[in-house]
């Protein structure tokens, strides 16, 4: 039988190579999620799928042959007895008489070792959608596995590359400010309630700078102001700001963008106010 704490001294990587790509590394998995532009980061992980389409008996061969040595007369009893042989093989389960780990694994079967448990889980939810650490160690402590076998296996999937929350925050800013136009504020936040270190954070959103931001609040401004027409002045600034601010763009940059677009349509903004919204 495979051993299947073979993964963990690193001669062997098979196991670890069956999920989702490293962020932005080779050889880690054969599929890769979206990082792209309006790329998509849903929550839920792709399922195990059943490699072996059920055991394949002969039946349908042996008939055929029994079938083909009837028309022939003479060859009846040479097919049949082919047809009985192939009908008699065993079962292509394996000759160690039960399914190997990485099988049960591949199939979403616990296994008895916690440490085999906590690597399925990660392998099984990183399929199709990355994740930090903290994501994949609080759905191993509600599975819960123990925390030394936990700690073990999101170690060592930070070692091969599996696990990169730079990485994670670095696509994760790039997307959904080009796919959604949130600005730093609220991608900080998003990123927080992740489990991604402030640090990282940091790095991530300094790649948005206000020259950047403030054009991207200027296209999605353009966007609504259609919707808008047809209402007075102060509502849609109050609207279109809203927007704005929902986004996470500071109060100054949205009042300031709103009016400028309003101006451009022949709006009179000289007397709205700076209250705010």
């Amino acid at each position: 039988m495979p051993d299947s704490n073979a993964w963990r001294t690193g001669s062997t990587n098979a196991g670890v190579n069956d999920g989702e790509p490293a962020h932005g590394m080779d050889g880690a998995h054969n599929r890769r999620a979206s990082y792209g532009r309006g790329g998509s980061y849903g929550d839920e992980p792709g399922g195990g799928q059943r490699l072996d389409g059920g055991p394949d008996d002969g039946s349908a061969f042996g008939a055929d042959a029994h079938a083909g040595g009837s028309r022939r007369g003479g060859t009846r009893g040479a097919g049949g007895a082919r047809g009985r042989r192939r009908r008699g093989r065993p079962e292509p389960s394996g000759e160690d008489g039960g399914t190997s780990s990485s099988s049960r694994a591949g199939q979403g079967e616990p296994s008895g070792d916690p440490v085999e448990q906590a690597r399925a889980i990660c392998l099984r939810l990183l399929t199709g959608t990355p994740r930090t650490r903290k994501q994949l160690a609080d759905a191993l402590r509600k599975r819960e596995i123990p925390d030394d076998a936990a700690e073990e296996v999101l170690s060592r999937f930070e070692e091969v590359g599996l696990i990169n929350d730079s990485a994670f925050a670095d696509a994760w800013v790039e997307s959904r400010h080009h796919g959604r136009g949130l600005a730093r504020r609220a991608l900080v936040q998003e990123l927080r309630t992740k489990g991604v270190d402030s640090t990282l954070i940091d790095a991530a959103v300094a790649q948005l700078d206000s020259e950047q931001e403030e054009a991207t609040a200027r296209e999605l401004v353009v966007r609504k102001l259609r919707s808008t027409r047809g209402l007075d002045r102060d509502k849609r600034l109050r609207r279109l700001a809203g927007m704005l601010a929902r986004k996470g763009y500071p109060e100054g940059m949205a009042l300031r963008v709103v009016r400028q677009a309003l101006e451009e349509e022949g709006e009179d903004t000289e007397f709205l106010g700076d209250e705010g919204f």
